[in-house]
C-alpha cells in the first residue's frame, strides 16, 4: 500500500524532468540513484519503482527527448512540401528553436562527452539526422551537380546548426531572444544552397 501511494505521488514524469535538469547540472557519474531522489525529497527506493539503475533513467530521458523532436520535426514535413527551400528553412528554424526551448534536453541529446552515454543516444540521433537529410537531399536533388552534395551537404548544415544552438545555450540565450538571428542564419544558409 506505502508503494502504491509512493508512485502516485512520484510519477514517472516528475522524475525524468528532475534527472534531465541535474544529469546536464552535475554530469552523469557525479549522480546516484539516491542522490536524485534526495534532491527530490524521497527516498531512493521511491526512484527504483520506476527505474532499476540509472543508466535505465538516464536511457529514458534520450529516448522521450528524441521522440519529442522527431514528432516535432515530422509534423513540420507534413504541411511543407518536400524538395521545397521552404520546407528546409522552416525545419532548421524548428530545430534551432527545439534546441533553445528545451536547452536541458538538447544538451543530453546532441552534447554529452562520455563515449560510454553518447551509444544511449547514437540510433535516436541517427534518426533524427536522417530526417533532417532527406529534406536537404529533395532539395539538393533538384539542383544541377548536386549529387555531389547529396552526403556532405546535410552533416555540414547539421554542424552549423548545432554551432548556432550550443553558442547560444552557453550564454543562455532562447529562442525569443535570438530569433531575428536564428532566422538570418538560416537564409544565410539557404542562399548558399543557391548559389
Amino acid at each position: 500500500m506505502a508503494r502504491k501511494a509512493v508512485a502516485q505521488e512520484l510519477s514517472r514524469e516528475r522524475i525524468l524532468e528532475e534527472a534531465r535538469h541535474l544529469f546536464v547540472q552535475h554530469g552523469y557519474y557525479a549522480l546516484t540513484m539516491r542522490s536524485i531522489a534526495k534532491s527530490m525529497g524521497y527516498s531512493h527506493g521511491a526512484l527504483y519503482y520506476h527505474f532499476r539503475e540509472k543508466a535505465e533513467l538516464f536511457y529514458a530521458l534520450v529516448v522521450e527527448d528524441f521522440q519529442m523532436l522527431l514528432e516535432r520535426q515530422k509534423e513540420m514535413i507534413r504541411r511543407t512540401r518536400l524538395g521545397d527551400m521552404a520546407q528546409l528553412e522552416k525545419l532548421m528554424l524548428e530545430f534551432i528553436k527545439f534546441g533553445l526551448e528545451n536547452p536541458n534536453h538538447y544538451e543530453i541529446m546532441f552534447m554529452i562527452k562520455d563515449p560510454e552515454l553518447q551509444r544511449y543516444s547514437r540510433t535516436e540521433q541517427a534518426q533524427c539526422l536522417e530526417l533532417f537529410a532527406t529534406v536537404v537531399r529533395s532539395v539538393v536533388a533538384k539542383q544541377e551537380g548536386g549529387e555531389k552534395k547529396m552526403y556532405s551537404l546535410p552533416w555540414s548544415l547539421f554542424m552549423s546548426l548545432h554551432g548556432f544552438i550550443s553558442y547560444n545555450i552557453h550564454f543562455n540565450q532562447t529562442y525569443a531572444d535570438v530569433k531575428r538571428l536564428a532566422e538570418q542564419h538560416v537564409q544565410y544558409l539557404c542562399e548558399g544552397l543557391q548559389g
